[in-house]
């Protein structure tokens, strides 16, 4: 084995960490009797020589002595080296992302190009694979097949052949689920995919591999779903709930031994399969029964594990300890993955799971229900007032993730109010956070209820102000609550007065200013000023800043402070004098002062800085009609935000809209994060007319399902709050449109 492993130069190569000397003992590693020196090793080729998927020359350098091992029966973990080597081969680039490399990256996309083919050409031991003695090896082979093999009705046949014979059940659905990536990746193989699968998915047969079929349906042919795809999807649920629980130690899912893997290939496609052998295929899956724990890979006694592939191995293990059918959630994630917006349909479903007696299928249906709503609107007051039910659950797992699905959804959350109000009535101890590194937090159900506008978090609130550490979020958890606030602000006030002004003084004082803009608390004027004349040099200016939005937001009670605000004025061209000119027109009103020091603040050489006295100068309306050919020649700035910005000002100066609406438009369609700036204007100024160009944009954007900021994996905290917000605005900027009223 490894013959010539010493004969490359590996020194003269590089992994994510420095000289690539040290992989032929990773290599080595892998082939160890030892299963903590495997892990090891793995742990090595993912974080090193794979590091988040990199190709390095020593990458490729590797993939000969990986199919080594892989073909070697006395070697374990063998399914870990197919994984590793499916992930190397199975990064495709397409025209696009072709067209997008830069120089720099060349080199980077060769190497893809090379480890593609150089895998993709051995790629037929994967076949031999499918019928492997270990069960670990056939469950990665499927998925290695459908990614990297260049003969899908080869291999959709190979698939199909596979399944009537196959003894273990997650094995099978990897079967399954390979088809579906080939379909994926393999158009011209849909349709005869999409039949198989649907046979498979009839009655009759086992409800594992009926679930599967209906995911892969749902991702390659969703058109080819059953119509009462719900009720046949819960039915089966139910039928995988009364079996037996899973024993520690047993085999894992398809995605979560894949790991890094099933994440590359999860992107690249499926298989198809061949129309000849589909009958007897299905008949033999459903003649198929198999005895508790029969063809789960052995498990294997290992050392506490201290490597991340050892760790994550762990924490999966844990999790699907004891649990039915552990892999019905990633089946159910595929499914609602390949369901896109049949948002009623998604509803329906996930409404049925959290209704389940298995806590942890309602667990699965929160974080499923939380990234539903992220994406999608729609009408979910049913769904939510069943994940406010599982607040009232003994089990703390189940209520925090019910607590934290509730947090972002702000107003949508008013379903669960009550669950809300009594789980932080019944649990003050979770009212606050400690986090093990960073500042503490509210808890979710605090601030789930606050962001309701909800008073009974007002006690909560209370208690957290006089901790000795405020959390940092009590202030934007107040801005919520309005009126009801009110009784927070002596307490605010005394806070702001205790805190000393040192470097730690921003992080202490910056809540307080916070919940004190909120209320607009004049009264505090006192101790705001000490903040703003007492900042210290670390991180002085943003505590500057905070200081000057409470005296702005104070408005005339603030009127002590005009002196001062005067006094910053006379440095004109900073931040603090810009900001210093927004307090002082909010609180005097005198725009011969501030005029001067935002016309200089335009030539700032930061754009979030020229944006702020964009912004200020919109909100002296006419008072500022002498700079509206400033910004009239902001509107052509390459910083989208900024000619938004200055789209709105220049129609507040002006008292003229036909300069600005083109603009903005043109942005609302560009730039889908500024949208919510852009409606607020619409619907301030009322541009939305009958039949209009601006009518139709709001239209659209109501009949749109999407959420209009929703990305492909990742998410804001905010994003649910700022959608709806964006559609409330639609609305009200309709209101004054004389044709049909908003559908949504």
């Amino acid at each position: 084995m490894f013959t010539g492993i010493d004969e490359v130069d590996w020194a003269s190569m590089e992994h994510a960490y420095g000289p690539a000397d040290d992989v032929p003992a990773m290599l080595r590693g892998l082939a160890s009797d030892d299963p903590a020196e495997r892990e090891t090793a793995l742990d090595g080729m993912y974080g090193a020589v794979h590091h988040q998927g990199d190709v390095y020359a020593c990458t490729l350098a590797c993939i000969p002595f990986l199919f080594e091992l892989v073909v070697d029966p006395g070697i374990q973990d063998r399914g870990s080296i197919v994984e590793l080597l499916t992930s190397i081969g199975g990064i495709d680039l397409d025209e696009d992302d072709e067209d997008e490399i830069d120089e720099e990256e060349i080199e980077g996309a060769a190497n893809y190009a090379m480890a593609a083919t150089a895998v993709t050409a051995c790629a037929g031991v994967f076949c031999e694979l499918m019928a492997d003695e270990d069960p670990g090896v056939r469950l990665s082979a499927p998925l290695a097949l459908a990614t990297l093999h260049n003969r899908p009705a080869r291999v959709l046949a190979l698939l199909r052949e596979r399944l009537p014979v196959e003894p273990a059940e997650e094995v099978r659905l990897a079967l399954v689920e390979a088809a579906g990536r080939v379909a994926l990746r393999h158009r011209e193989l849909a349709g005869q995919t999409a039949d198989w699968l649907s046979r498979l998915a009839g009655e009759g047969f086992p409800p594992g591999p009926r679930l599967a079929a209906l995911a892969q349906l749902a991702r390659c042919a969703p058109d080819a779903l059953p119509g009462d795809v719900v009720r046949v999807v819960t039915g089966l649920l139910r039928q995988l709930r009364s079996a037996p629980a899973r024993r520690s130690g047993a085999a894992t899912t398809t995605d979560d031994r894949t790991g890094a893997a099933g994440a590359q290939a999860g992107a690249v496609g499926a298989v198809g399969a061949r129309a000849g052998a589909q009958a007897e295929a299905v008949a033999a899956v459903d003649a198929h029964a198999e005895p508790v724990g029969a063809g789960e890979p052995s498990g294997e006694e290992r050392a506490t594990p201290v490597t991340l592939v050892g760790q994550l191995r762990a924490l999966s293990d844990e999790e699907d300890s004891g649990r039915t059918a552990p892999w019905t959630a990633d089946l159910l994630r595929t499914l609602h993955v390949g369901l896109d917006d049949r948002v009623a349909e998604r509803t329906a479903l996930l409404a049925d799971q959290l209704r389940s007696p298995d806590r942890r299928q309602r667990i699965d249906a929160l974080r499923m229900s939380s990234g539903l709503i992220r994406v999608w609107r729609g009408s979910y007051e049913e769904l939510v007032r069943l994940v406010g039910e599982q607040l009232a659950t003994p089990e703390s797992q189940l209520a925090g993730a019910a607590a934290h699905v509730l947090e972002e959804l702000f107003g949508l959350a008013a379903p669960a109010g009550d669950a809300l109000a009594a789980r932080v009535a019944a649990d003050p101890d979770s009212w606050v956070q400690a986090w093990p590194s960073g500042p503490t937090g509210l808890g979710s159900a605090v601030k789930a209820l606050a962001r309701l506008g909800d008073a009974r978090a007002v006690p909560a609130l209370t208690a957290a102000l006089e901790r000795p550490e405020v959390p940092h979020d009590v202030g934007f958890a107040i801005g919520h609550l309005g009126a009801a606030a009110a009784p927070l602000a002596p307490a605010l006030r005394r806070r702001l007065g205790e805190v000393r002004l040192d470097e730690a003084a921003y992080d202490l004082a910056g809540p307080l200013l916070a919940g004190l803009t909120a209320l607009r608390a004049g009264e505090a004027t006192p101790e705001v000023l000490r903040v703003l004349r007492g900042a210290p040099e670390y991180r002085g200016r943003r505590l500057r800043t905070a200081a000057l939005r409470a005296l702005g937001s104070f408005g005339p009670a603030a009127h002590s402070a005009v002196p001062e605000l005067r006094t910053l004025l006379r440095r004109p061209g900073s931040t603090s004098a810009t900001e210093a000119a927004q307090a002082l027109w909010a609180i005097d009103g005198d725009a011969d002062a501030v005029l001067p020091v935002l016309i200089e603040g335009l030539q700032a050489e930061r754009v979030h800085e020229r944006c702020s006295a964009v912004n200020a100068l919109g909100r002296l309306g006419t008072r500022a009609a002498v700079t509206a050919p400033r910004l009239r020649a902001l509107l052509q700035h390459e910083e989208p935000w900024l000619r938004v910005d200055a789209a709105v000002a220049l129609r507040d100066v002006s008292g003229r809209a036909d300069e600005s609406v083109p603009v903005l438009l043109t942005a609302w369609e560009r730039h889908r994060h500024v949208r919510v700036r852009v409606a607020e204007s619409l619907a301030r100024t009322g541009a939305a007319g009958a039949g209009s160009d601006v009518a139709h944009a709001l239209r659209a954007e109501l009949a749109s399902v999407r959420r209009h900021n929703a990305m492909d994996g990742g998410y804001g905290s905010h994003d649910t709050y700022e959608d709806e917000k964006l559609l409330a605005l639609c609305r009200q900027a309709l209101l004054g449109d004389t044709g049909k009223g908003p559908t949504t």
